[in-house]
């Protein structure tokens, strides 16, 4: 590697490296401002609940100039709510910093080993879209959890419906009792409701921050019962029970589709992992495809067909339930 692209190399890195700490110890800062404040409401009296001061904002608090800048843009966007949904404690800027600092670093990195122009860019968007596929990842994980356990609160709410408490009580109660993502969410809503959003505003919103087909079944029948009439316990059960059905239907499929799933990952990395092991058994064979023009062809042939595969074989194995 040149001493230029070397020491290139090290000050992005070095730089990123700063730049993430120094939000670390701010947004760590910012937190222990946030759970004094809840504190001192807890002291100040016992029906405003812990948590109410942060969920109820309207703006999340913002650290620095980036932060401000990018959440101006993707203000009231699809990509703000997104974003929301993976529940991750970094702020919009720093993930926006770091993806810009993997994508240089790749880029760099990828025409170190190439030595040919066309391939940083696409190193720069392949390492840019790190974060983004990480974030993704945390969202997607993350309403996975929350579709587990929500069939738990519906049982909660239905029991203290049974019970003689109101409906917004037995959403305190879930709020209080369950955890990360399902308890959040439910306080979320409860205090909406306390403050004085109508019921159907907050369940729009719930359905909006929880995007799933089981959460808008729970709106609908809630909101049906609340002008026609009903056994609402009974209504919760029943939908519990459908939710787990759908949720153990769901976990047979994943066991069924294994198979295809892990011959898509293997085909995936097959082709990168023969590139480098040829790297260091013959580098002579393998500088033909960086140094030749049809070398160059047939690399962006076999990218443009492995992206084909990949895609053909996740429609093969998915399965809406």
């Amino acid at each position: 590697m040149p001493l230029q692209l070397l020491v290139l190399l090290v000050f992005v890195t070095v730089t990123a490296g700063i730049v993430g700490i120094a939000m670390l110890v701010v947004g760590r800062s910012q937190s222990r401002r946030g759970k004094t404040i809840e504190n001192r409401l807890s002291e100040v009296g016992s029906s405003t609940p812990a948590g109410t001061e942060s969920a109820l904002l309207a703006e999340p608090e913002v650290s620095s100039n980036v932060d401000r800048a990018a959440r101006r843009v993707v203000k009231g966007s699809k990509f703000e709510r997104w974003f929301e949904q993976t529940g991750v404690k970094m702020s919009l800027g720093f993930s926006l910093i770091m993806a810009v600092a993997l994508g240089v670093t790749a880029a760099i990195a990828s025409y170190s080993f190439s030595h040919m122009g066309w391939v940083s860019p696409l190193g720069f968007l392949a390492g840019f879209a790190l974060v983004p596929m990480m974030l993704n990842y945390k969202r997607g994980k993350r309403l996975y959890k929350f579709e587990e356990h929500f069939p738990e609160a519906l049982d909660l709410l239905s029991r203290a419906i049974r019970a003689g408490h109101a409906f917004s009580a037995g959403m305190k109660m879930v709020a209080d009792e369950l955890g990360e993502p399902v308890g959040p969410e439910f306080r979320k809503a409860f205090d909406e409701q306390n403050y004085g959003l109508p019921l159907k505003e907050s369940f729009n919103n719930l359905c909006e921050r929880i995007p799933l087909l089981d959460v808008r079944f729970f709106a609908t029948a809630v909101l049906i019962q609340r002008e026609t009439g009903g056994n609402l316990s009974e209504i919760l059960d029943n939908l519990a029970n459908v939710v787990r059905e759908r949720f153990k239907i769901r976990r047979q499929i994943r066991v069924h589709t294994a198979h295809g799933r892990f011959t898509g990952y293997v085909l995936m990395a097959l082709p990168a992992f023969l590139a480098i092991a040829l790297s260091f058994i013959n580098p002579e064979h393998m500088n033909l495809l960086f140094e030749e023009k049809i070398g160059h062809m047939m690399i962006v042939a076999c990218l443009v067909m492995q992206a084909i595969g990949f895609i053909w074989i996740k429609q093969v194995i998915k399965i809406e339930v």
